[in-house]
């Protein structure tokens, strides 16, 4: 049995949460054969994640190698190069499911980004002309500023090396790469209140390696028609329209469909999740955060326990 402690994901942040979700189904593709899990500690002032993989042998080299190689198969993929970003009409994602689906069961990756990204089954109505899909609750941005949220995706699967994802699994953040910043990290929320000085001349810096598996996490939230609205994985919304993401940290080490399922449980989405069934299910800490809307961008607050 092979087993790492990734003390760069945290289990507090968004992001890093995102991460770790990539970095299991990204390793889970890149060993078809063989138990692939995933399981939290307490380690280093948080929940760490650890990833398992029974029946083999290796070092971090190799677990590197081979995430990399996995991630090497998105670069140019047609469910990020289809347009710049998730705001199309019915017609042209109709399309790109339609797609996914002639491809069948030899290869599940499009069709896994199409569930994750929207559904031509409901059109924003506030657009009348050429109604678009209603998309993720994950987008942040769709084209203001030259932020444009698949076109950024396509650009870190291009320039993410392996020394990227090594840096973001086992090293302290240092944020030392400028831009494509896709908003899921709270360090990202560049408000003027919230700064010593003016931010608009600032470069952006972040961490490609984490953004990087973190869109590969993205299928592990699938969204879904709920009467006219579309809805995310571990999404809701108060009436007031406030928009939360609420996500579980386990125990044990966990396979990829059955992190998929505690992801989607009712319970996370209460006001008070209810502690004692949840840790029945090895569930042992429960972290939300909001999402933020500042004029044509979002971001998420700092994630607190509840």
């Amino acid at each position: 049995m092979a087993e790492w402690y990734l003390r760069g994901l945290s289990g507090g942040n968004p992001l890093a949460f995102l991460a770790a979700l990539g970095t299991l189904r990204s390793a889970t593709l890149a060993w078809p054969n063989h138990s692939v899990a995933m399981g939290w500690a307490q380690r280093d002032a948080g929940w760490r994640p650890f990833l398992r993989i029974d029946s083999w042998e290796s070092d971090q080299d190799e677990l590197i190698r081979r995430l990399q190689d996995q991630l090497r198969q998105m670069d140019g993929h047609a469910v990020f190069t289809f347009a710049e970003d998730l705001t199309v009409t019915a017609d042209i994602f109709r399309s790109l499911a339609l797609k996914a689906q002639d491809q069948g069961r030899g290869d599940r990756r499009l069709g896994d980004f199409v569930a994750a990204f929207a559904s031509d089954v409901l059109v924003d109505e506030k657009v009348r002309n050429s109604p678009l899909v209603q998309d993720t609750a994950l987008r942040t941005m769709s084209g203001a500023g030259h932020q444009h949220f698949l076109k950024f995706i396509l650009q870190l699967t291009q320039q993410t090396g392996a020394h990227h994802i090594r840096q973001a699994l086992f090293s302290e953040w240092r944020y030392q790469q400028e831009g494509l910043s896709l908003r899921w990290d709270p360090a990202d929320d560049r408000r003027y209140a919230l700064r010593w000085e003016e931010p608009s001349g600032d470069p952006v810096r972040t961490v490609w390696g984490a953004y990087r598996l973190a869109v590969e996490g993205l299928p592990l939230m699938p969204v879904m028609p709920v009467g006219r609205r579309l809805e995310t994985t571990g999404f809701s919304r108060q009436r007031d329209g406030t928009v939360f993401w609420t996500w579980p940290i386990w125990e044990g080490a966990l396979n990829m469909d059955i992190v998929a399922s505690l992801l989607a449980l009712q319970e996370l989405q209460s006001p008070n999740p209810p502690r004692e069934p949840l840790r029945a299910r090895g569930i042992v800490e429960v972290y939300r955060s909001e999402r933020i809307t500042q004029g044509k961008y979002r971001n998420f607050t700092p994630a607190v326990p509840v």
